[in-house]
């Protein structure tokens, strides 16, 4: 079969998972397979498709599982035990209610870490209201505030599972991704913080009318703020260390390198936010326990096995050959890095799952690597943040998380559409212009 056959076959393969998924509704686990399994009859070898179709869900699953897991135990804990209101209490007491948009969206910043940005959103929602409430700012942007801080790092920065899932298939560091990934995440933020106050200036948009979460209810109940900042920060900590040792000692061998060697792993540093974060709650017995680990372990169930389905479709577009032909074709254009920035763009405005997204297009674009003058760890990893400011462009009607900004903050679809979705085309765009900057320096 011609690789132009290939080509046209995958092509349609994408189109059928955005109509499946977009159009007709359909489950994006179901979709995913029953296209993954059309492709790899129609174009691989009838002994590799087996092989192909369990590799790919299996290796996606074995590189995400634990994080994402530990991720959502992390989340499920600040919600439940107040953490993340004792947080956001602290940092509107340092900024003041005048500032308040900017504690709420250093709030989102910060929980939004650990936390998948839909669920940060539901969690904190009532903080925009309530802010918006109190200072009298519309509600749509704060309500955009919130939600582009927490999708910042949601679509750039491991354990949320795309950004996880891509690294796994491009082998990149997961302890340098997530450094270099708040980094880039920041300058997104500010962008779609900035573009969202501009864009409701002067205009017609009104504050909350309804007061929202009453952060300042209860402050006995909630846990101290130093203990709640403890289950993010110390995780990001241990790897921050484990990646700075790694620098300078690349052989691992000096004892400080042998003692972050476990630690400073993803894996170990979550676990280690879960089992600080345990003292958060004030009932602490067996069954206290297994209520959050229970309900996380439900919360990540469908986010691991349509990230692992994603994987798996990748595998099998891999399989074909046709992202080796695409570089070739594209190794003398010198666009560098704009190929896995325009891909992941199209596939996330065409079909609205940014998780999806960067995983198709970490797939596609990994066998072009080389002929694309990428195949070095900086070109890795600047690809790997290329494809999450890809993944950032647009969030509009046919994204899941467009309709809980939309339903939670109590905004119609217009004005999130105006608002909301113009700062996440803004602030996609931004971070893909510090990653091409950088690129001049680095590669």
């Amino acid at each position: 079969m011609s690789i132009t056959v290939i080509s046209i076959l995958v092509l349609v393969s994408i189109i059928a998972i955005i109509l499946l998924t977009s159009s007709l509704k359909l489950n994006a686990f179901v979709a995913l397979f029953l296209v993954s399994v059309f492709l790899a009859f129609v174009t691989l070898p009838a002994d590799t498709i087996v092989t192909s179709i369990k590799q790919g869900f299996g290796n996606t699953m074995g590189s995400i599982g634990f994080l994402i897991i530990f991720g959502a135990m992390i989340g499920i804990i600040l919600d439940r035990t107040g953490g993340t209101i004792s947080i956001a209490n602290y940092i509107l007491s340092k900024t003041g209610e005048k500032k308040s948009s900017r504690a709420l969206a250093i709030t989102g910043f910060i929980t939004g870490l650990p936390i998948f940005c839909d669920s940060g959103f539901i969690i904190l929602s009532g903080l925009a209201k309530s802010f918006s409430s109190k200072s009298r700012l519309p509600v749509a942007f704060m309500a955009t505030v919130l939600a582009t801080s927490l999708y910042s790092v949601h679509c750039l920065i491991p354990p949320h599972p795309g950004a996880l899932a891509a690294a796994g298939i491009m082998e990149v560091n997961v302890g340098n991704l997530i450094l270099l990934g708040i980094l880039f995440a920041v300058p997104g933020a500010l962008a779609a913080y900035l573009w969202s106050k501009w864009i409701v200036k002067g205009r017609d948009y009104p504050p909350a009318e309804d007061t929202g979460t009453d952060i300042s209810q209860d402050k006995k109940e909630l846990p101290p703020v130093f203990l709640s900042f403890l289950p993010i920060v110390v995780p990001l900590l241990l790897i921050t260390i484990k990646s700075l040792i790694n620098l300078f000692d690349t052989t691992g061998e000096s004892l400080i390198a042998k003692i972050f060697y476990f630690p400073g792993e993803p894996v170990f540093a979550l676990a280690t936010g879960v089992l600080i974060g345990l003292f958060l709650i004030r009932k602490k017995s067996i069954d206290s326990f297994n209520t959050v680990f229970t309900e996380a372990i439900v919360k990540a169930g469908p986010i691991l096995i349509v990230t692992a389905a994603g994987g798996m479709f990748g595998m099998v577009i891999k399989s074909t050959g046709v992202g080796e032909a695409m570089g070739k074709l594209l190794a003398d254009t010198n666009i560098g890095l704009f190929v896995p920035f325009l891909i992941a763009l199209v596939m996330k405005t065409a079909q609205g799952s940014s998780t999806v997204a960067i995983i198709t297009t970490a797939s596609f674009v990994l066998p072009m690597l080389d002929l694309l003058g990428l195949d070095s760890e900086w070109g890795r990893m600047l690809t790997m943040l290329s494809m999450g400011a890809g993944s950032m462009i647009v969030s509009h009607a046919n994204d899941s998380y467009f309709w809980v900004v939309s339903n939670f903050a109590g905004l119609d679809i217009n004005t999130n559409l105006k608002v909301y979705s113009t700062s996440t085309m803004v602030m996609g765009t931004v971070v893909f212009a510090f990653v091409w900057i950088s690129s001049l320096f680095l590669m």
